[in-house]
């Protein structure tokens, strides 16, 4: 299935920022409120959206336990492109929906996990670039260990050839009509915002992330995070 959106200086593009997970792996600490370089790592993920001339509008999709604290923290801050900070559902997906819905009138949509803080302005931008050929581009890095396909008792069933697998991240973007029909036809549950779209039949092309791109869902990432802020001059 083809997509025909083209980019231009009239296109607007919004972001919806997904941090609604309960942070079950990371002992008691919320991860997105978590300090990252003595910022909390929500608003070290804003900030890049923030900044970025890519985009126009940001939403914010939050718990329930954490929208007062996230909302006091875009006051705090005066992040001029963050129009709301929502409410997410049960479901990573449900999250998603939530805040497709408080976009307004963009033509594109950046999905990107609240939790990956370590996303670049040039993540964004080139994710945009290279959406306008199918609709749809996801950022993604090769896999570097070998992976195996087990079944039950662990028995392993296949090995895939190495060369052809991707880790895919966020950001992802896409048309904004795509990702919406996409979650409007949405069956089943989806982790990846990309699958929903491949469903439909439409073609989803991968871009470079960063292997410094992660998410953090343990201590031991945030540990890791830290790292790699410092080890960035920030």
């Amino acid at each position: 299935m083809l997509y025909n959106q083209v980019m231009s200086s009239e296109t607007k593009v919004g972001a919806v920022i997904v941090a609604a997970g309960g942070s079950q792996r990371m002992g008691g600490v919320d991860k997105v409120l978590a300090l990252l370089g003595g910022e909390p790592v929500l608003a070290r993920t804003i900030d890049v959206f923030q900044n970025s001339s890519s985009i126009d509008q940001v939403v914010v999709v939050l718990s329930e336990p954490n929208l007062a604290p996230g909302r006091r923290l875009v006051a705090e801050r005066g992040w001029s492109k963050v129009t709301e900070v929502c409410l997410g559902g049960r479901r990573r997906q449900d999250s998603v929906l939530a805040g497709l819905s408080r976009l307004k009138d963009c033509h594109w949509v950046v999905i990107h996990d609240g939790a990956r803080p370590l996303v670049t302005e040039d993540l964004i931008s080139r994710g945009l670039a290279e959406a306008e050929e199918t609709g749809a581009a996801v950022a993604a890095v090769p896999v570097t260990e070998t992976i195996k396909v087990a079944g039950e008792g662990r028995i392993v069933h296949q090995t895939p050839p190495r060369q052809n697998l991707w880790a895919v991240q966020t950001p992802q973007v896409f048309g904004y009509l795509m990702i919406a029909e996409a979650y409007r036809q949405a069956n089943g549950e989806a982790t990846d915002d990309a699958s929903l779209v491949e469903q439909l039949g439409y073609r989803v092309k991968l871009y470079m992330g960063a292997y410094d791109n992660i998410k953090i869902t343990t201590p031991d990432d945030l540990a890791l995070a830290e790292v790699l802020w410092q080890k960035r001059g920030k």
